[in-house]
């Protein structure tokens, strides 16, 4: 929506009166402890059981939804009254979230919390994978924020997320929550950095640009060593892998579980850390591919040229991100946005990240 109205695709008005409705629904409803469920009936507003124990909130899902919020109130809160009415709301909503609570009193966030089953989900958040902008946001909460050692011996494992291993030759620097030599999906990169910005961000146990980027990097790797032959393969064709649709229903693909599909998102929501290649990606998609990957809402999910498999299907959860990165790519301004947040500056400092973004 910020980057519609910043380009000129919808007005502002058009912009802020949908962003307005948007506020109103959720704030409207079920909510666990200020968070979201993974899942909504959309008519009724009730949480839809993800699975049985996990039928209440989603405190990843809903960092990812917060990252958003803070974005949002950053680009409206001075404009005219109308914009500003929906910063408010959006200010609100993010304020809410009750992250202490989803740690159980323990030094480490738990991903569900139902009023049923209590934290009978028992899924500790560790890293590495999607979802350090939880830690980040429960760090920088106003509200209900949590303590820096829960960073530092939860998502952190005391140090134990930093890694020295390689892929192709290419260091992962962060241990991924994987078998051991492999990597994760490729949204791993993109979710938490859609607002949060990687670049010149570290800490005591990374730097993110380089973890981020060499991560794509291995793709491309693997694009090119395509070790199994599928059609369409190479770091100037068809890369990226991550969780898309796939050949047999839904799959999280990565290097060492590929059968054959390529997911549009992994290689254009990477735009940020791998340009020259992502925008390769587009143009081979375009000449070689053409309406059998595109369609009214942009490239569909997923397509693999070996299996002439080629679903007219779209997952908005992929789509949303490609959208995100190429606009960080071309000018910085989701990231500048949510990096200029106020509780943002002062949540990074106190878990000891230092950041071209804090003042």
């Amino acid at each position: 929506m910020i980057v519609a109205m910043e380009r000129g695709f919808i007005s502002q008005d058009q912009g802020v009166q949908k962003l307005d409705h948007i506020m109103d629904y959720l704030g409207k409803i079920e909510r666990f402890k200020g968070a979201w469920a993974h899942w909504y009936d959309g008519e009724l507003g009730t949480a839809k059981p993800f699975s049985e124990k996990d039928n209440g909130g989603d405190i990843v899902e809903t960092a990812f939804l917060a990252q958003g919020l803070i974005a949002i109130r950053e680009y409206l809160k001075d404009k005219d009254d109308s914009a500003q009415l929906v910063a408010q709301k959006a200010d609100k909503l993010w304020k809410e979230i009750n992250w202490n609570h989803y740690t159980n009193g323990q030094n480490v966030i738990y991903w569900h919390w139902s009023p049923k089953f209590n934290f009978q989900q028992n899924h500790p958040v560790r890293g590495y994978d999607e979802c350090l902008i939880t830690y980040i946001l429960a760090a920088s909460s106003p509200t209900y924020p949590i303590a820096p050692q829960v960073y530092h011996e939860g998502w952190a494992r005391s140090g134990a997320i930093k890694s020295s291993a390689k892929k192709y030759d290419i260091p992962l620097v962060l241990k991924h929550n994987a078998k051991e030599g492999e990597v994760g999906p490729l949204f791993w990169e993109h979710y938490s950095y859609l607002g949060l910005s990687p670049k010149g961000l570290k800490d005591q146990y990374a730097d993110y640009w380089e973890a981020t980027s060499n991560h794509a990097k291995i793709n491309l790797a693997y694009a090119d060593l395509n070790p199994k032959g599928y059609k369409g393969y190479g770091s100037d064709k068809g890369w990226g892998w991550t969780a898309s649709y796939s050949i047999n229903g839904y799959d999280a693909h990565h290097p060492d579980n590929d059968p054959g599909v390529i997911s549009p998102t992994a290689a254009l929501s990477s735009m940020p850390y791998t340009p020259h290649e992502s925008i390769q990606f587009a143009q081979y998609l375009d000449k070689q591919l053409g309406n059998k990957v595109w369609g009214k809402y942009g490239y569909y999910d997923a397509y693999s040229e070996t299996a002439n498999w080629y679903p007219q299907r779209y997952l908005a959860i992929d789509q949303g991100p490609i959208i995100v990165m190429i606009e960080n790519y071309r000018t910085g301004k989701i990231w500048e946005l949510f990096m200029q947040a106020p509780e943002i500056q002062q949540g990074l400092k106190k878990l000891g990240f230092t950041s071209p973004y804090l003042k």
